[in-house]
């Protein structure tokens, strides 16, 4: 199974739905606000994990910068 940032947008809006149907109410209301909670809680770690990642990402990309000067063991 992949999941992508894709299906996790899907996934929110599908949470998003499922908290307005105005049918729902009482202890059903109840469980879809717990889920709810659950959901984004989740979302948030993965949203985080994967800011962590395009962050490293963004460091190795400056290390490996075209001007970065060689050591000078390497200069010729």
């Amino acid at each position: 199974m992949k999941n992508t940032l894709k299906d996790l947008n899907d996934h929110l809006f599908a949470q998003l739905e499922r908290l307005s149907d105005e049918e729902l109410t009482g202890e059903k209301l109840a469980n879809e606000i717990s889920r709810a909670k659950s959901v984004t809680s989740v979302a948030s770690q993965i949203i985080a994990n994967g800011t962590l990642v395009l962050e490293g990402r963004k460091l190795i990309d400056d290390r490996m910068n075209a001007n970065t000067e060689l050591p000078k063991m390497l200069e010729g």
